[in-house]
């Protein structure tokens, strides 16, 4: 099982993010570039930080796609993932990356959007994905039950209300009617096609969501659990999220 119990958020960051690292510098040893996903929210904190740290990668060489963001918020808006991105992430770089490519959600055609930007995505394979899994089991905004067959990239989804009030209980949003009810989100399918994938998963509010995951039914009601079929996918979490799993995978996994 590829997962990591770590005995807090900060360790289960740094974890991934080494983790991360060495699949970026491998990717640009070996092509001379490397195209990787982020994903936004509170459990990507303290991995993006520690990322920002690691040595050794020449982020000129680097193009960097994002998961999904809110349909109709603006950049401005704190709870904008385009802002979370550009604020916590490139503008801290020590030099500019190769390419960056924002998902924005205040597109006037949403649709002839989201095919522009899957055409870009598609052009290369992508090398590392850092994505994190909502309350609900969602990756991206695929909330259950997920589509795991679509094969387009980015897709235009609706939100159930336990992925909105999860947004709102991150302290994204003041109040649930605040909360968009539309986002455009990266799909299962092409999450599953990069060639590692690193699942950051901290806090305790997410251990119902890392026990179907790993230990419930393989289906499109708990989106997440697709990630075991997955060739390269390593997930870090903390003790309080696997609070919820078995103690057999709860002693096979936890870091020593």
């Amino acid at each position: 099982m590829n997962l990591m119990i770590c005995k807090d958020k900060q360790e289960c960051g740094a974890e991934a993010a080494k983790f991360g690292a060495e699949r970026i510098r491998q990717a640009i040893a070996e092509k001379g570039e490397c195209r990787i996903i982020l994903a936004t929210g509170a459990s990507q904190f303290e991995m993006q930080e520690a990322l920002l740290k690691e040595p050794g990668i020449d982020w000129s060489k680097v193009t960097m796609f994002h998961l999904d963001e809110y349909v109709g918020l603006p950049v401005s808006h704190p709870a904008s993932f385009r802002k979370y991105l550009t604020e916590r992430f490139v503008e801290k770089l020590p030099v500019k990356m190769k390419e960056v490519n924002l998902v924005n959600g205040e597109a006037e055609d949403l649709r002839a959007f989201c095919d522009e930007l899957g055409a870009k995505l598609q052009e290369k394979p992508i090398d590392v994905a850092f994505i994190g899994i909502g309350e609900n089991g969602h990756i991206a905004f695929n909330d259950p039950p997920a589509d795991f067959d679509n094969e387009t990239p980015y897709l235009v989804v609706n939100l159930d209300e336990v992925c909105r009030k999860q947004q709102l209980g991150e302290g994204w949003f003041p109040t649930l009617e605040d909360v968009p009810k539309q986002a455009i989100s990266m799909s299962v399918r092409q999450i599953m096609k990069a060639n590692t994938i690193v699942n950051t998963v901290p806090d305790a509010r997410k251990a119902y969501a890392v026990r179907i995951t790993f230990e419930g039914e393989l289906c499109t009601e708990h989106p997440a659990s697709v990630i075991r079929l997955h060739k390269d996918c390593r997930t870090f979490c903390d003790v309080p999220a696997a609070a919820e799993l078995s103690k057999f995978t709860r002693d096979l996994c936890t870091k020593k």
